[in-house]
């Protein structure tokens, strides 16, 4: 690490750098969730390097701060704040995505849609806690609800995508089975790296 990199960012930058290495071997979408799993498992494994900036909850709605984005839209780094009793509504991804538990709680919902089109809860919900990872693809899976599991903290995650996800066409869905589509955009105007 250069001297110029505070201290507190080191092991963003180590792991954006491990994980631009991955990408650089071209793996298939399975080793990339698999070996990105254990680089971001070790990233969230410590919870000193964060800027404060970045871990900002806001009372209306969480919040989605940019951390890296690939020079060649590979992927991103992003960390989602979530205060008391905050949630996504269903929404899907479009590209493969790996969520790893900074800070307190997060429960997952996955969706899918039955026979008659309308989205629901498809198996348990997957409370994810400190040190922890998940992944979601279309491959596998990436229709879901998340909120904060913690009804009187902040939590926060750190999501690694397969694009810049602040620039990517996403879709909400109502339990009805109507789609709208959003891009969701970041919270913050620069990221640290």
């Amino acid at each position: 690490m250069s001297a110029a990199v505070p201290a507190s960012i080191a092991p963003l930058r180590e792991f954006v750098v491990d994980f631009g290495r991955l990408l650089d071997g071209r793996p298939d979408e399975r080793a990339i969730l698999a070996e990105g799993g254990g680089l971001l498992r070790r990233l969230v494994a410590r919870d000193d390097w964060l800027p404060e900036a970045f871990a900002q909850p806001d009372p209306a709605r969480y919040q989605q701060f940019l951390l890296h984005a690939d020079s060649t839209e590979r992927f991103s780094v992003v960390s989602f704040v979530w205060g008391p009793g905050q949630a996504t509504p269903v929404h899907d991804h479009t590209v493969w995505g790996l969520i790893g538990m900074l800070r307190g709680a997060e429960e997952s919902q996955p969706y899918a849609q039955d026979a008659q089109g309308r989205w629901r809860p498809h198996g348990p919900a997957r409370l994810l806690r400190p040190g922890e990872v998940e992944a979601v693809s279309p491959a596998i899976g990436d229709v879901h609800r998340v909120r904060n599991a913690l009804p009187d903290g902040v939590s926060i995650s750190i999501h690694v995508y397969g694009a810049d996800i602040g620039r990517v066409q996403r879709h909400v869905f109502t339990e009805e089975g109507a789609t709208k589509p959003f891009v969701s955009g970041y919270a913050n105007p620069v990221s640290p790296t």
